[in-house]
């Protein structure tokens, strides 16, 4: 599963991305996700209470989804993107999971990821 693109510009869709990707891990599936470029708003904590809300007041489907998310999967990021997007520096303690839980890349670990993936889901 990729995230790249802003997530405030389609919000029912990256509620769909997240859902999908917390269904496959629930259903035993390998995942593996890249936050990257915008799509790294999704490891910010105040982004995913806006989605939470998004899903009802007092929703948190989002929280459950992406701590799913965050606790199963093998996640990679680019930490250029994560400056760039929320304005963070590794270290910060500032995203929704511990920087030592993310595997750091950039362009190289996206191209690995794809040539080893059987399926690819971009959001």
């Amino acid at each position: 599963m990729n995230f790249v693109s802003e997530p405030k510009n389609d919000i029912l869709k990256t509620i769909v991305g997240i859902a999908c990707t917390a269904r496959a891990i629930t259903e035993g599936h390998e995942v593996s996700v890249f936050f990257a470029a915008s799509g790294t708003r999704l490891l910010e904590p105040d982004f995913i209470k806006e989605l939470d809300k998004e899903m009802g007041s007092d929703s948190k489907a989002i929280t459950e989804w992406m701590g799913i998310i965050t606790s199963k999967a093998t996640l990679y990021c680019s930490f250029a993107s994560v400056k760039a997007t929320l304005g963070h520096s590794e270290g910060d303690g500032a995203l929704i999971v511990p920087d030592d839980r993310i595997k750091w890349s950039g362009p190289p670990g996206v191209i690995e990821l794809s040539s080893a993936s059987e399926i690819q889901f971009m959001y």
